[in-house]
């Protein structure tokens, strides 16, 4: 029988991150690197070299291999992955962590509800769902064929419930309806790959709870006071999730949404 730190080591396994320019993101390259898993990280240009100097560079030492990608663009997306795949001579883990968040600033999005548009919508529904679609189809017979076949999509608190737009009161901060629908939508796509692409590949979801981004104090007191473990989340808190459901310590774990909210959704 293996050792909790043998069913834990990515040695030797080759894992895509989406969206690794991103908070989740690099925590997810950062978890997947420290195990020894080898890591390339996609997402959009401006974003990878606006953090060249930062924590994508610590990345980029450790091994990472970084790779411009707009989620929005499906040739370009099969062509990072299929890219990705060649480099590494494989893969074994698709992590989808690319969103297009609450706080993204593109016109009708974090606005209020009367005020959202359509485009916008569809922008949430290209980067935080279909781009899952067309990476894991993409990805499909390399990880058939890796003996450790995983994806992990990163979703929401707002997946499962709906938002308390209380939270938001006297802040400019709101909640699309698009993330929810979205984050909600990856659920159900976990759900279809979880059983279509079984036995060989295993798929899950993560839903965080809110993570701690210097956000206006009210907001962060109301969240705080509404979440049993009394805080908001930090991007560490999702790092050993990503582990678990990346190694065999879940070998025997697929469709299974895993909340990591600080108790947010028990009650």
């Amino acid at each position: 029988m293996r050792s909790l730190s043998q069913l834990m080591d990515l040695t030797g396994r080759k894992a895509l991150v989406s969206g690794g320019a991103g908070h989740l993101g690099l925590a997810a390259g950062e978890a997947l690197l420290e195990p020894g898993a080898e890591v390339a990280i996609l997402d959009l240009e401006a974003a990878i070299s606006q953090t060249a100097e930062g924590p994508l560079k610590r990345l980029r030492e450790c091994g990472a291999i970084v790779a411009p990608c707009d989620l929005q663009d499906e040739p370009a997306t099969r062509a990072a992955v299929q890219d990705a795949i060649r480099t590494m001579g494989g893969l074994d883990i698709l992590v989808h962590c690319a969103a297009l968040v609450g706080a993204a600033q593109i016109p009708g999005w974090n606005v209020p509800f009367e005020q959202q548009t359509a485009e916008a919508w569809e922008a949430a529904m290209r980067v935080n769902l279909t781009s899952a679609f067309v990476m894991v189809q993409e990805a499909r017979e390399a990880l058939a064929a890796s003996g450790h076949g995983s994806v992990i999509l990163l979703s929401s608190i707002y997946s499962v419930v709906g938002p308390d737009l209380r939270l938001y009161d006297g802040t400019p901060m709101a909640q699309p309806a698009g993330y929810g629908a979205s984050k909600g939508g990856l659920l159900q796509l976990m759900r279809y790959l979880s059983t279509v692409l079984a036995p060989r590949v295993r798929v899950n979801t993560i839903s965080p709870g809110g993570v701690a981004r210097n956000q206006p104090d009210a907001f962060r007191r109301r969240y705080e006071a509404r979440t049993p473990l009394g805080r908001m989340a930090t991007e560490e808190d999702v790092k050993g999730a990503i582990v678990y459901l990346a190694s065999d310590l879940s070998a025997y774990v697929t469709g299974h949404n895993l909340m990591v909210d600080g108790g947010w959704t028990a009650w």
